[in-house]
């Protein structure tokens, strides 16, 4: 996919792409036709690969037809039946519904987006972890306000930024496993306990639905949404994490400042003695806007209604997509800008000296005190760092 609107976007590749759901919803209807297949519902010459009955040159079509029906299952199904025909067309789709079709699919593209997106934030957690370490010493102008505040070093700042990161992986770990979901028109399993003969044979055929896709085994979620909502904050949590860096990166990198730099700056097209902080500005980007979608996926929630919503269903689709490729990009754009982040430790110590008199408080408990914790007053920041260090060194145990 491309996205001239959203630069940094082919980072995610097929990711929840058109065809990437086009082809998860395949795999929901040819796991359920094998399903009936092997409970001895349908019969063996049911048993089809609908996989080859399509292609990601179909995904147009599809999306044209979806406008009559409100969502692309039913023009996805009737192609597959007049691709395999005979009895494999008899029973595909029989027992499901459009939403298990595509919900089922947006779980298994989410699933992807996941992985990915948990690969980059243990890469990070080792990265951040190495520059912590490396400059715990090195003096380092606080701010707050945007003005001078009081010493204190580079590697505090990183292990802030390490526990953001790790703040994220920890919110990504705490999702419930993604489940499938089987529960038919009115989310009553209605048809699957007809075509299994009774409830627990229709709670057997979701549970062999789940173990073919690599899902968890779920009751129906239908109209909650918290499935959906979860994600998108979890989501959201890693993005204002790495939104702090790039922020902190970007400033930094100011001439003025010159604390930081990007490994590689991005040009101007009229100022060729510009080195933009490309990368912190787009994952700023990300920053900005990534909120704004999962409130959509809440407001979504909201608006469930009945045993099918009218609308708010079929606003979650686009809104997590988009997050979830974004999301993506981010991640993969912050493990590059950690990569080749440049730090100026003399700069940061020059600034440091510069900012004037920084132990106006420090005086002010010593007088309270009658006792003073030394000429740097940096307080317990080596504890903060060794607290931020354990952390991560748990995470990439648990992680490996």
């Amino acid at each position: 996919m491309t996205d001239l609107l959203w630069p940094g976007d082919h980072r995610a590749g097929q990711t929840f792409s058109d065809a990437a759901f086009l082809a998860a919803m395949v795999r929901v209807e040819n796991a359920w036709l094998s399903v009936l297949v092997e409970a001895g519902i349908a019969p063996a010459s049911a048993r089809a690969d609908l996989t080859t009955a399509i292609s990601p040159a179909d995904a147009e079509g599809l999306a044209v037809a979806a406008e009559a029906t409100g969502n692309p299952v039913p023009p996805l199904v009737d192609l597959l039946r007049r691709s395999c025909g005979g009895e494999p067309g008899r029973w595909l789709h029989r027992g499901l519904t459009s939403q298990d079709v595509l919900d089922t699919a947006l779980m298994l593209c989410l699933r992807d987006a996941l992985d990915r997106v948990g690969g980059e934030l243990t890469a990070q957690v080792r990265l951040l972890a190495e520059l912590a370490e490396a400059h715990r010493d090195r003096p380092m102008l606080a701010r707050t306000l945007t003005q001078a505040a009081l010493p204190s070093t580079a590697g505090v700042k990183f292990a802030h930024w390490l526990t953001g990161v790790l703040d994220g992986a920890d919110c990504l770990a705490a999702l419930p496993a993604l489940a499938v979901q089987a529960g038919g028109a009115a989310g009553t399993m209605a048809a699957a306990t007809e075509l299994a003969g009774s409830p627990a044979g229709a709670l057997a055929l979701s549970g062999r639905l789940a173990a073919a896709l690599g899902l968890a085994d779920s009751p129906p979620w239908h109209t909650t949404r918290s499935v959906i909502t979860r994600v998108g904050d979890a989501l959201v949590t890693c993005c204002d994490a790495w939104s702090h860096i790039a922020n902190d990166a970007a400033t930094g990198s100011r001439p003025e400042i010159g604390e930081l730099a990007e490994g590689r700056g991005g040009g101007s097209s009229t100022m060729p003695h510009k080195s933009n902080p490309v990368l912190s500005i787009l994952i700023r980007r990300t920053g900005l806007t990534a909120p704004a979608l999962a409130a959509g996926l809440h407001a979504a929630s909201a608006a469930s209604i009945d045993e099918r919503s009218d609308g708010g269903w079929h606003a979650e689709w686009a809104l997590l997509r988009t997050l979830s490729r974004r999301t993506v990009a981010a991640a993969l754009q912050t493990t590059e800008l950690l990569t080749g982040l440049v730090i100026d430790t003399d700069r940061a110590a020059t600034n440091l000296a510069a900012a004037g008199d920084l132990f106006g408080e420090q005086r002010t408990m010593t007088d309270l005190t009658g006792r003073t914790s030394g000429d740097d007053y940096t307080g317990a920041a080596n504890h903060l760092i060794d607290t931020a260090l354990r952390r991560a060194r748990q995470h990439l145990g648990e992680a490996t």
